[in-house]
């Protein structure tokens, strides 16, 4: 693949997927007005278990398949490709129908534990409610999560995006107007709301399954044509013979598909009782819905870029791979590196700086939330630098270390919560997560470095780079914030904080991006090609805007 398609098709997703997180990210303002700290604490309850199993259900087959269909058909058999594709839809649609009767039977078991037997703001039975009504997207979600797989695999991330982006739109209409009419029309409890919002999971996938078979319909054409022109032999592999070495792919996908929801859920089973050791059962809720609903939601906006990166980064370095195309392997995990490095670093540190006029804008004037987001933001960093290094080694054939790489993590972070939480609260979980996916990315790189022979020199060197503008731009920030606070006090309401955010965010974004220039960083990271284009193109809309003026 050349770079200019690879980074195009990096960007196709990069952008549908930001867009997902930031529709993501605008939805949580209302729906924070409407069902509070509490709420968003029992939305976690209920989706953190419901990821885990969606993890199982789809036990990383459409990822797999991503990677499987890029294999075969870089060896030109279009047939084995689609073979499986026909047996991995009707595993998915088993297990997901499976997947959803037990998580609807053990919802109570799931409430029970996670509010260690006792009746906080939020009840068991509320819990174990809504547990059950997001249990119902397990049944659709993995047939369409296959299909996207099978389209990436082709090299094609249009379906994707637009599915995704569909999907989305639809849950959030669904989530908002939904809790709205309980809440305010029907006079329904928050419980009811949110069970509400939960479903709409369900009814966004059937809308995001009914784009992907759409689009399946325009192009099963050319893919028909291309098995058509197939000249090699199929591959002599039985249905079970290739199920072995699709779940020899899967089985690292699952790990780090469940990765994030892991943590959450050593969250949801430790963080209570650790604040009833530390004294603060009465905030307990409060910063638990705080941690791992509202903040969780910002600071992921930035590792959407990773996400993006790392779907397409699969089916690219498994073809550079089974090519042995060693130049270009290097060459596309450097470029990989060093842009999710460029676009990642300078974002959580962002909204690091801007904490608490970001959480006071997007939720209310709460101390705790700002102090937790500025805390919780650069961890981001670490969660999008895992996602993009086990995406290579699952690229590179080397996906029994992503598995070690995640139960370092998983162990370091159980021990953190349960020594630091008594003494740091919300911090020390924070720690404890940091740590966790720290000694995740020491040993993945090590894995990879062994691996490919690849020299992480310039890796770090840009790194240090990126560090350093960042680092003045956060200074030029805060110095802004500091400047404007008489004059636009953040903390006395929504539609100031939400200008002091706007104002000093541009600031930040240009000063950055000025740097980056006139180092020749971002010159070094992109290359010339690219911002000769940008550049062009910036000309021509200057220039049409110049005429009309």
């Amino acid at each position: 693949m050349s770079d200019s398609k690879f980074l195009r098709g990096t960007l196709i997703v990069t952008f549908g997927t930001f867009l997902v997180k930031f529709l993501g990210m605008i939805y949580v303002f209302p729906f924070h007005a409407l069902v509070g700290e509490s709420g968003g604490a029992l939305y976690t309850y209920g989706y953190v278990p419901y990821t885990i199993f969606l993890s199982i259900a789809t036990a990383g087959v459409p990822l797999a398949v991503s990677k499987f269909v890029s294999k075969y058909n870089a060896l030109g058999d279009y047939e084995t490709s689609r073979r499986m594709f026909r047996s991995g839809m009707k595993l998915m649609i088993a297990t997901g129908i499976l997947a959803f009767i037990v998580l609807y039977m053990t919802a109570p078991l799931f409430a029970e534990v996670m509010l260690n037997g006792k009746k906080l703001e939020n009840s068991v039975e509320e819990v174990t409610l809504v547990i059950r009504l997001v249990s119902f997207a397990l049944i659709v979600v993995p047939a369409a999560s296959l299909i996207r797989g099978f389209f990436q695999g082709h090299q094609s991330m249009g379906p994707t995006t637009v599915s995704q982006i569909i999907e989305q739109i639809i849950r959030i209409a669904i989530l908002l107007a939904g809790s709205f009419v309980v809440i305010k029309v029907m006079k329904q409890s928050i419980a009811t709301a949110v069970g509400v919002a939960t479903f709409a999971a369900f009814v966004s996938a059937v809308g995001a399954l009914a784009v992907l078979i759409w689009y399946w319909r325009k192009r099963r054409h050319h893919m028909d044509e291309l098995l058509q022109s197939q000249t090699v032999p199929a591959a002599a592999v039985s249905t079970g013979q290739l199920f072995k070495e699709l779940f020899a792919y899967a089985l690292p996908y699952v790990i780090v598909g469940l990765t994030i929801p892991l943590y959450q859920q050593i969250d949801t089973l430790t963080f209570i009782r650790g604040m009833e050791a530390a004294g603060q059962e009465k905030i307990a809720e409060e910063a638990l819905g705080i941690f791992s609903m509202w903040t969780h939601k910002l600071i992921m906006i930035p590792v959407s870029l990773a996400t993006a990166f790392s779907l397409t980064l699969v089916p690219a370095i498994t073809k550079s791979f089974t090519e042995n195309n060693r130049t270009g392997l290097h060459r596309q995990i450097l470029q990989t590196f060093q842009v999710n490095t460029f676009l990642t670093l300078p974002a959580v540190a962002g909204i690091s700086v801007l904490a608490y006029p970001l959480y006071y804008a997007f939720y209310s004037h709460n101390e705790l939330g700002g102090q937790i987001l500025m805390w919780y933001a650069p961890v981001a960093l670490l969660f999008a630098l895992f996602s993009i290094t086990a995406a290579i080694l699952q690229g590179i054939n080397q996906q029994r270390h992503a598995i070690v790489a995640l139960a370092l993590g998983v162990t370091l972070k159980v021990l953190c919560n349960l020594l630091l939480i008594p003494y740091l609260q919300t911090i020390g979980a924070i720690i404890g997560t940091g740590l966790g996916f720290l000694i995740s990315i020491l040993y993945t790189n090590m894995q990879i470095s062994k691996s490919v022979r690849f020299d992480f020199t310039m890796v770090y060197k840009r790194m240090f780079q990126v560090a350093v503008l960042t680092a003045a731009m956060g200074i030029v920030v805060k110095l802004l914030q500091w400047g404007l606070a008489p004059i636009i006090p953040y903390d006395a309401g929504h539609l100031r904080a939400a200008l002091m955010v706007i104002i000093c965010a541009a600031a930040g974004v240009g000063v950055y991006g000025f740097l980056a220039i006139r180092t020749g960083v971002m010159q070094r990271i992109f290359g010339e090609e690219v911002l000769d284009k940008l550049k062009v193109r910036l000309g021509r809309r200057l220039k049409i805007k110049a005429r009309g003026a």
